[in-house]
């Protein structure tokens, strides 16, 4: 293989904007932030798709209450296509609408990637202005195939505070960055930056360390977008399907508004 050869990357139709959330590392809370980011992008009145690309531990079904719910399938021009949910303004897809999401996904490499790849042009996503997609933990095939196959017009990074979460962050960062396949950085998000506590709102107790968002934007010379606290709710409610709920705590808005303000 020419390793010199241009790579050639498919643009899907209709879909003005494709941004890639990722992080390096699982339990940062990133498929959180990428429901979070699809939702503020939506109520701002742009056309929006969240996919859901992590095939081994899908997310989105239980974000958005839609747990063992399968998608409608249409044939259009000789070829079947999946019909994507919508929830609250949001075009939805997820490996976990196909499969028993109680069983295990025995899949290699390879058929990962080709599952993502089907995921992506086989989905009737119409006209969008953002597509956001949630990726899973690491550097993966997934990433690969997203970096390699797909025009992508940048990332967002994940991280929290703590030392280990930045570690495996940066680790991801110098793949998204590859001169080669690498595209263009928006920026790193720090999640659970700190707890507050519902009852009183101007109390800050950094539970996981603190700086490690600003380390990792001054390492790499990338913005910090934003630092969404955590509180005993924010739980409760992604684990209920209640994602709207979410945003009605006014520092958690506030922050998912300064990344889609970035993004834009």
């Amino acid at each position: 293989m020419d390793n010199n050869a241009p790579i050639e990357k498919t643009k899907l139709q209709n879909v003005k904007k494709i941004i890639v959330v990722a992080s390096g590392k699982g339990g940062v809370g990133k498929s959180t932030v990428a429901a979070g980011i699809a939702m503020n992008l939506a109520s701002e009145g742009y056309s929006t798709g969240l996919l859901d690309a992590d095939i081994y531990g899908p997310s989105l079904p239980l974000l958005f209450n839609l747990k063992d719910k399968r998608p409608l399938v249409v044939d259009k021009e000789g070829k079947s296509y999946l019909v994507p949910f919508v929830s609250y303004g949001i075009k939805l897809m997820s490996i976990g609408f196909l499969v028993d999401t109680k069983q295990p996904l025995v899949w290699r490499g390879p058929k990962a990637s080709s599952g993502i790849s089907q995921l992506l042009t086989d989905t009737l996503w119409g006209d969008l202005d953002y597509l956001i997609v949630d990726t899973p933990p690491g550097t993966s095939d997934i990433h690969l195939t997203l970096l390699q196959n797909f025009e992508s017009d940048g990332v967002i990074f994940v991280t929290t505070p703590q030392i280990m979460a930045m570690d495996d962050v940066e680790k991801a960062i110098s793949m998204y960055k590859n001169e080669v396949i690498g595209i263009p950085v928006i920026g790193v998000v720090e999640n659970m930056s700190w707890f507050t506590p519902t009852e009183h709102p101007t109390e800050k107790y950094y539970l996981f360390g603190k700086g490690g968002g600003e380390k990792i934007s001054k390492d790499f010379n990338i913005p910090l977008l934003a630092q969404i606290p955590v509180n005993e709710t924010i739980g409760i409610n992604c684990d209920s399907g209640k994602m709207n709920e979410l945003m009605l705590d006014v520092q958690v808005y506030e922050a998912f508004k300064k990344i889609t303000d970035s993004i834009i």
